[in-house]
């Protein structure tokens, strides 16, 4: 089977849940996390969670088991935290959680910010895997960051991750 017959076949209306790792921002200031919002209804989805969390890896890893085994989204997207300053904890937060990592799309990620960014991409962490029956992608907090994971990477292939963890 083709990528394109296979893509075909896989589900279109997904749960979304949207955390920022933030110490600084609520969610009415979250102007990354209100895109990706509005993104994903555009896509169709449904977005079950957006919520902010202080940058704190037991407070992210509690965010993410809470909403995990009490909401089951399909997919949990996090901005923010990804850096390299010691407040960016994201990436140590949610690596241990992982069942299964992706790691094509930290690859990806860094590639097309490189285009965009030139050698300051080396100073992103984002990051993907699965938790339960949920994909959990990492990305940089800022919007232009944001956009660009989402739009050239995530939201693509949502539909084709999810058909398979539901395997």
């Amino acid at each position: 089977m083709n990528t394109f017959s296979h893509k075909r076949k896989t589900p279109e209306n997904l749960r979304i849940a949207i955390i920022s790792a933030s110490s600084t921002r609520n969610v009415s200031e979250d102007k990354s996390g209100i895109w990706i919002k509005k993104q994903a209804k555009k896509e169709g989805h449904d977005v079950v969670v957006h919520h902010t969390v202080p940058d704190d890896i037991k407070e992210i890893q509690e965010m993410i088991q809470h909403i995990s085994l009490k909401i089951s989204p399909d997919v949990i997207l996090i901005t923010g935290g990804t850096g390299i300053t010691k407040k960016d904890v994201t990436i140590e937060a949610v690596t241990p959680l992982f069942d299964k990592e992706l790691t094509a799309y930290a690859t990806l990620f860094a590639k097309l910010s490189y285009e965009e960014i030139d050698s300051a991409a080396i100073l992103s962490r984002a990051t993907a895997g699965v938790i339960k029956n949920s994909i959990l992608f990492c990305m940089p907090g800022s919007l232009k960051a944001c956009k660009l994971a989402c739009n050239a990477l995530i939201f693509p292939e949502l539909g084709h991750i999810i058909k398979h963890i539901r395997e």
